[in-house]
């Protein structure tokens, strides 16, 4: 066996332990993202991962340009947001399959505040989606959201806010009448 399989063996060996801690991370992000969307979800996580396994097979993966890549992490989720913008722009993305969620275990919580959620962020455009995202699920900070975004800290700011004023609008008072139960 030759030292560059040897190499290419340990790399992959590493991408796989990084796709099995992170694959549940996308694909919660990849649900909020799609409005609930399982499926759409899942073909989003499958073509991140596909990505950020062609980066971690080349040697010099983790320079993209002039910028090294320090936490795959989280350059993952940023992978998994562009390829959610890029296929809302699509003709074909306003097809959705007509389906049930899944039941499955779940974080602690009203399972009715979760869906009343997930349906008033579906109703939102994509950008908007991934802004809230991005900012209050992934607690990611101004700066952070504007880089994933491409678009400037105070783009983001008020994207935010009207974002989130747009959500109130949607969830009136179901919300306030879910979470006093």
């Amino acid at each position: 066996m030759t030292r560059s399989s040897t190499a290419g063996q340990g790399r992959e060996a590493e991408y796989l332990e990084f796709a099995a801690g992170r694959t549940g991370d996308l694909y919660r992000s990849a649900c909020l993202l799609t409005g609930g969307d399982t499926h759409l979800a899942e073909d989003l996580v499958q073509e991140t991962l596909s990505r950020m396994f062609v980066l971690w097979r080349r040697r010099t993966a983790w320079f993209a340009g002039a910028v090294r890549i320090d936490n795959p992490a989280a350059y993952a989720h940023t992978v998994l947001v562009r390829i959610f913008l890029s296929h809302r722009r699509l003709r074909s993305s306003g097809e959705r399959p007509v389906g049930e969620l899944p039941d499955g275990p779940g974080r602690e919580g009203d399972p009715a505040l979760s869906l009343t959620l997930i349906g008033a962020l579906a109703q939102l455009s994509a950008r908007d989606r991934a802004v809230l995202v991005l900012r209050y699920w992934e607690d990611r900070s101004v700066e952070e959201t504007a880089d994933v975004l491409r678009s400037r800290s105070g783009a983001v700011r008020t994207q935010s806010v009207r974002a989130l004023a747009r959500l109130r609008v949607l969830l009136g008072d179901s919300l306030t009448e879910l979470a006093q139960r």
